[in-house]
């Protein structure tokens, strides 16, 4: 099954977390909380520990996300969890990554397994698919 949806980001707290020990890199890395808002056929909320190495001037780095999602998938309640990275080079997403983490899933969506995907349209917009299966 396919579940699509928009999302939009309530709060984006970054930390004070970092690597040890530290190593001098051309792009520093930081690590933050997240928690985003999702509509559509995949609905609630989600909290999300966020890391990434990127430059803010140009738009160039990558991130990696860990996040734990609550509602409902085509009105199955319940959570899972669910990872996902990208690369930009400042306007494009490549080397993406994106896969339910499997045994995570509670209520009528235990058993749950699949990938999905992230998009932004040009107006901002946020998108997100699971591409899933309950079992």
């Amino acid at each position: 099954m396919r579940a699509d949806a928009t999302f939009a980001v309530k709060a984006f707290v970054p930390t004070e977390l970092k690597p040890e020990p530290a190593v001098s890199t051309g792009l520093p890395v930081g690590v933050a909380t997240m928690e985003k808002q999702y509509d559509g056929e995949a609905a609630g909320r989600s909290a999300t520990l966020f890391t990434a190495a990127f430059d803010q001037t140009t738009g160039v780095g990558t991130y990696v996300a860990m996040e734990s999602f609550e509602g409902s998938l085509h009105g199955r309640e319940g959570a899972f969890n669910f990872v996902h990275s990208a690369t930009t080079s400042g306007s494009d997403r490549t080397a993406e990554f994106f896969t339910i983490v499997p045994s995570s899933g509670t209520g009528e969506l235990a058993g749950i397994t699949g990938a999905g995907g992230m998009a932004v349209d040009a107006d901002g917009t946020h998108r997100i698919w699971f591409e899933y299966e309950l079992g």
